[in-house]
């Protein structure tokens, strides 16, 4: 079961799920701080597939190490839920690392590319519920 750390007044909600932090953004300009200030190129970086809204979600990897795939399923079931497929049965979710996410020249805020990623379907779920 995440636990819910302090985040209010950042532009992004904060999570701890088996010892990983899990960021999820607030907001087109809370994604663009999440994903290209505060999110090191190692981190894991998911949104929700098909250019749906959604929030940009990360998980921290200070040590660089395989994310646990009940870590990774958390992380992939907040993206779909803090997105416009929350009510949908199961929401495709892509994840990459952070350094293979990249803003386009004069895009909106929000807006990224991605070099290459890997897609899950997830249940949409908010961190805490333990579905």
């Amino acid at each position: 079961m995440p636990d819910r750390v302090g985040s209010k007044g950042r532009p992004y909600r904060t999570f701890v799920v088996d010892g990983f932090e899990i960021l999820v953004g607030r907001g087109e300009g809370g994604n663009d701080t999440l994903t290209f200030e505060v999110a090191e190129p190692h981190d894991l970086w998911l949104h929700v597939a098909g250019g749906t809204p959604g929030s940009h979600v990360i998980v921290r990897n200070p040590e660089e190490r395989e994310v646990p795939r009940g870590v990774v399923d958390v992380a992939a079931a907040a993206a779909a839920w803090y997105s416009k497929a929350r009510g949908a049965p199961r929401v495709e979710v892509h994840l990459c690392r952070r350094s293979e996410v990249s803003k386009p020249r004069g895009a909106p805020p929000g807006l990224v590319e991605l070099a290459r990623w890997k897609s899950i379907r997830v249940k949409p779920s908010p961190p805490g519920t333990g579905e």
